[in-house]
């Protein structure tokens, strides 16, 4: 089981725009089993409203999102 500085699974999204980030994330989420966590990883300023308005809308947990650089880190937690 990872944590949130060792996520379980990685998804790279940087160069990519609407709706890809959020169709890949939704892709990842549906792969991990309860407890994983996932780290997104994504450059498009849209992903920073729909990737979490995607992980509330699924009932997952938002555990933590930054910005590094032009980058915006999103870990989340499948928790049902």
């Amino acid at each position: 089981m990872g944590d949130k500085n060792n996520p379980d699974r990685n998804l790279d999204c940087v160069g990519l725009f609407c709706p890809e980030p959020v169709f890949r994330t939704r892709q990842e989420i549906d792969k991990l089993s309860v407890g994983e966590i996932l780290e997104v990883i994504a450059d498009d300023p849209a992903a920073e409203e729909d990737i979490p308005r995607l992980v509330k809308r699924l009932g997952l947990e938002l555990m933590e999102m930054h910005k590094e650089n032009d980058e915006i880190h999103f870990i989340i937690k499948k928790i049902k």
